[in-house]
């Protein structure tokens, strides 16, 4: 099996290191990983902004640079989401159409294509899991409120496999943290009461470190726990999946 891995632009200029524990526990798999260099941007950004005619371009190299593998494997569901449902703006092709169907977020793909939950990783701390609306709802990688089925998480799956983690439970589990792209840009105070609403949920449930498939999310709720110096901290669950001595 040969996997392209995609790096969103925001990992790769901001939070790198969850790039190469993505990739460190791929390999760690025994999995053939290659990342293109001449990879870019996956067009969601500039999609967002409502000039998604003008990501035409964008789309087409994406398709071009892992049109080759078996997979592409990405520590993002709101990239991965954006792959597989918004890349019918261009006409089909054996490359559009072999991205869209082969794109995954890096839980899903270890769940659901690989079949494992226990990757060996090491964690000992007290962690709540904000599921992110991509993840959630677009890429339905666990329930969600509004739904009448049985409860899973295939995110969960995995952390409950990790040895010394105490994956804690939240009062508020699916609420969106606020971010939302460009909603955090034009709906600042209400994306901000948001993100404070769901880091004071984790804090009241005693958690020490918050983790999700989406660092923008992440990214998001750091800036605040900063900004009021909150007893708490944010990883990526690429980043504790990978973990093997903490």
């Amino acid at each position: 099996m040969k996997v392209g891995l995609f790096i969103p632009c925001y990992i790769d200029q901001f939070y790198p290191k969850v790039g190469i524990d993505t990739l460190q526990l791929l390999e760690r798999l025994d999995l053939e990983v290659v990342y293109p260099t001449n990879q870019t941007c996956c067009g969601q950004p500039i999609a967002n902004a409502g000039f998604e005619n003008n990501s035409v371009k964008t789309v087409l190299h994406f398709a071009e640079q892992f049109k080759e593998y078996d997979y592409v494997v990405s520590p993002s569901g709101s990239c991965v989401y954006h792959v597989k449902n918004h890349y019918d703006i261009v006409p089909d092709s054996e490359a559009i159409e072999k991205v869209r169907g082969n794109t995954y977020e890096i839980c899903d793909f270890l769940v659901n294509i690989l079949k494992i939950t226990d990757v060996g990783a090491i964690f000992r701390h007290k962690v709540g899991l904000l599921q992110s609306c991509h993840g959630l709802r677009g890429l339905r990688l666990g329930k969600s409120s509004e739904q009448v089925v049985d409860d899973y998480s295939v995110c969960a799956d995995l952390l409950r496999k990790v040895i010394g983690i105490e994956l804690l439970n939240l009062s508020r589990g699916d609420e969106c943290c606020g971010f939302g792209g460009t909603f955090s840009i034009t709906e600042a105070p209400l994306s901000v009461k948001m993100g404070i609403d769901r880091i004071n949920d984790h804090l009241k449930s005693g958690v020490e470190v918050i983790t999700a498939t989406d660092m923008s999310c992440l990214m998001h709720m750091e800036g605040i726990i900063r900004r009021r110096k909150l007893p708490i901290r944010i990883e990526h669950i690429a980043s504790i999946l990978n973990s093997t001595t903490s």
